[in-house]
């Protein structure tokens, strides 16, 4: 049986730590579905143990992983008929039982114009299940890249959004806020003029932007911010 190559192999792992938190899965949990024991799950993540062409084949067989995906990167981890559920942020359109809240393979901060164009099951790259936490029925996931909202929303973080009315602000939350040339994730404040509204970065290195009201086109508002490292 060929072998993984040592920089594959490094890879794999962490394509593996990223499926458990797509999957919403503890190590533990993960190594159940698999019928592996934690300890050894533990020893492939670090290292101390091989993956093996079977350890990969076991993941695709057993969760419907991409192979593709596990072991070069390419495609999304669930692949196309994994991702067949149609959201649209604010009207869901059909549930997906016992998937939980989608992930989508976007940075929210990136480019501009509507959100919800990006927001296609051929995007989804995966689902996340925390009961009492994220809600299926109206929310999303999405990545936040840059460290204006550091140390509450690291770069790289996925935060959970869901679309409300652009006129029913809640001062000091933060929100998804997306304009004509530029999407931000901001926390949003009060203005003394009523027409204009306050984009409040969390880290102090970085200015409030002052912005019309009415250049607001939509808003999502945060829900949960689930902080993601491969170390």
């Amino acid at each position: 049986m060929p072998q993984i190559s040592i920089e594959d192999q490094k890879a794999i792992i962490q394509r593996i730590k990223k499926l458990m938190l797509l999957m919403g899965l503890s190590q533990g949990a993960f190594s159940q579905k698999l019928g592996i024991s934690p300890a050894n799950m533990s020893k492939h993540l670090s290292g101390r143990l091989p993956i093996t062409v079977g350890l990969v084949n076991r993941i695709c067989l057993d969760l419907g992983v991409s192979r593709l995906w596990l072991t070069t990167g390419e495609d999304v981890p669930f692949g196309k008929a994994e991702s067949q559920r149609e959201i649209n942020i604010g009207h869901h359109r059909e549930a997906s039982p016992n998937r939980g809240v989608p992930i989508y393979d976007i940075d929210v901060t990136a480019g501009f114009g509507p959100l919800e164009q990006q927001l296609t099951s051929d995007r989804i790259s995966g689902y996340i299940d925390l009961p009492g936490v994220l809600n299926p029925a109206n929310e999303c996931m999405v990545r936040v890249s840059g460290n204006s909202m550091e140390p509450t929303i690291p770069n790289g973080s996925y935060i959970a959004i869901r679309e409300v009315a652009a006129d029913t602000i809640i001062w000091g939350k933060t929100y998804v806020i997306v304009m004509e040339e530029f999407r931000m994730v901001k926390a949003l404040r009060r203005h003394e003029n009523p027409d204009m509204v306050i984009l409040h970065s969390l880290n102090p290195e970085y200015d409030d932007m002052e912005v019309r009201r009415d250049e607001i086109l939509k808003l999502y508002i945060v829900d949960s911010v689930v902080n993601y490292t491969t170390a």
